[in-house]
């Protein structure tokens, strides 16, 4: 009989991959090729231009990928209002929560290599959860937990942790770049839990949590593995926790829109990207560009690999992307969206949604003007990126989505 440590050294042995130090282009064809109409991506350019035009957003770049080539790659309008120097498809974003399905690939790695059960408890690795509690009452009591956080917990956002923004963790000083991660911990642990485990989706905090376990399984500062791991053998080159001072020229300003029109320049957070941060933030650290993301989204759509590397196994990336959420946890969300192991949106009901979409298309977006789809069902992948505060202004990317949608043609 295969010992379990025996059986994971294999799985490890078939999924881990070579390092390679350069990006292959990929495969570009007419969209006609691959089954979208020209004109309908044209009105996906022409809507972004437009949203330029109108001052509702400086700058896009948005790509789409579908059966293997890239179909569409556009920049319009500009990185920073006032230097005016255009967006290009090698601008930099801060793609906040994007980053955290790029962790969430981290910790499968991880897991197909044996080094942690999905159902373990967090505890079991960082002894610091042990004394987690939870609030029993609006009054403030806490009591014991029902049950131990687990690392599923983690990934499917039902640990009972809190968002960054809330006012419960800003008023605790819960995160800050200026921490390491062993003090986000510290800090996190001594705020109660929203709910026990497993009892309700609450975005949070947890994926940051999952990036300290990276470290603690692997051995290796989340940075560095995720550069060995995941950025070098997909060939992402600008990806990262920070903007290098060679790469600056190429980082995109946020901006948020003005009372009496126009926009102007926000800066989100107290540490900004182009300085290296204490904090290896794996909810919402990572700064990308558009061609980048777009290797690692094909990875997840290809089951795992892109140009002959393979990051994880055709099985673990099924397991990913399909809903994890619970029956009642996913009516509980609403049950149009469930929520997936690779910290995704799964479509489970497209008619409850307001854009088009097929069931078991996933994705996630981030708080600065990014977001991805990825859809098996028409070998497809569509992604946009500004650096917009609210990020989503005029329903841009339902509206965008809906153009690219439509130019499918078979």
């Amino acid at each position: 009989m295969i010992s379990s440590k025996l059986l994971a050294l294999g799985l490890w042995l078939l999924t881990s991959t070579p390092v390679v130090a350069a990006q292959s282009p990929l495969a570009r064809a007419a969209p006609e090729t691959v089954g979208l109409a020209p004109e309908g991506l044209h009105e996906a350019t022409a809507l972004l231009a437009r949203y330029v035009a109108e001052q509702k957003i400086a700058g896009a770049v948005a790509a789409v990928a579908r059966k293997g080539r890239l179909a569409y790659l556009e920049a319009v309008g500009v990185q920073d209002l006032s230097t005016r120097a255009p967006m290009t498809e090698r601008s930099i974003f801060r793609i906040y929560s994007m980053s955290k399905p790029v962790t969430a690939v981290a910790v499968m790695m991880l897991y197909e290599e044996g080094r942690f059960g999905l159902d373990d408890a967090v505890s079991k690795y960082l002894p610091e959860f042990r004394d987690v509690r939870v609030f029993a009452s609006p009054d403030g009591a806490t009591r014991a937990l029902t049950r131990d956080i687990t690392v599923r917990d983690l990934l499917l956002h039902t640990s009972g942790l809190s968002h960054r923004t809330s006012e419960l963790y800003a008023r605790a000083g819960v995160r800050s770049r200026a921490d390491p991660l062993p003090r986000f911990i510290a800090n996190v642990v001594r705020t109660p839990l929203m709910e026990d485990p497993g009892t309700r989706f609450r975005y949070s905090e947890a994926t940051t949590v999952l990036g300290r376990l990276v470290e603690i399984w692997s051995g290796q500062p989340l940075d560095v593995f995720l550069e060995e791991r995941v950025f070098r053998p997909l060939g992402m080159l600008d990806v990262g926790f920070w903007v290098r001072p060679e790469q600056r020229a190429r980082l995109a300003t946020v901006y948020r829109p003005e009372a009496g029109g126009g926009l102007t320049p926000v800066e989100i957070e107290e540490v900004p990207f182009t300085e290296r941060p204490a904090l290896l933030e794996g909810a919402v650290g990572l700064v990308c560009t558009v061609p980048d993301f777009l290797r690692f989204s094909l990875m997840l759509l290809n089951r795992g690999q892109l140009d002959g590397v393979r990051i994880l196994s055709e099985r673990t990336v099924n397991m990913m992307t399909g809903n994890g959420l619970s029956p009642e946890v996913l009516a509980a969300r609403g049950g149009a969206m469930g929520w997936g192991l690779a910290n995704v949106n799964v479509v489970m009901d497209p008619s409850a949604l307001s854009y088009p979409a097929n069931r078991g298309e996933y994705g996630w977006d981030g708080t600065a003007g990014t977001i991805f789809w990825v859809d098996p069902t028409t070998e497809m992948v569509t992604i946009l990126m500004t650096q917009s505060s609210p990020p989503n202004p005029d329903s841009l990317r339902q509206r965008f989505k809906t153009l690219i949608q439509q130019a499918v043609l078979n």
